[in-house]
């Protein structure tokens, strides 16, 4: 084996595949709360969703899972899916609309790199919305290397957006 690999720069991740216990109740957060968009729906099974167009950002199956109890907290398995909004702005607004919506928030922070809020989705499932800061207000260690925290976020801020 001749040196380390590295993944191009460019490398994203693509999607995210769920399996849920109930394919409306899912689409009922992810579709009605969240505002994807159904690119393909496989029957009763399975259905892809997308912002803007894409062929998928999340898959949801009921292949393996359906009737299933949430996902265990103490288990292994996905900690959370991450959705990346563009601005800090939008952000906001999808915080706007959740607490509207009163649906529950587990948590708010600021990374250093990026501020994130977080909820779990009707199947106990993770997830972070957030948006990165620009690259020049990101924190660095002393040998250059990023320098990410934890520390509250100030969602009253975020909200006068």
């Amino acid at each position: 084996m001749s040196g380390k690999y590295k993944i191009p720069p460019a490398t994203r991740i693509g999607h995210v595949h769920l399996k849920v216990s109930n394919l409306d109740k899912a689409l009922r957060f992810y579709e009605g709360v969240l505002g994807f968009e159904i690119t393909e729906r496989m029957g009763d099974q399975a259905v892809f969703l997308s912002a803007g167009g894409y062929h998928h950002h999340i898959a949801l199956n009921t292949w393996h899972s359906e009737g299933a109890g949430k996902a265990q907290r103490n288990g292994v398995g996905l900690f959370h899916a991450a959705i990346l909004y563009p601005t800090r702005k939008e952000l906001a607004g999808i915080t706007r609309r959740l607490l509207e919506l009163d649906y529950p928030i587990t948590g708010a922070a600021d990374h250093g790199v990026s501020e994130a809020i977080y909820l779990d989705d009707p199947d106990g499932n993770g997830i972070e919305f957030y948006w990165d800061k620009p690259r020049e207000q990101w924190p660095v260690k002393a040998d250059g290397s990023i320098k990410m925290y934890t520390r509250r976020l100030d969602l009253e801020e975020l909200l006068s957006l």
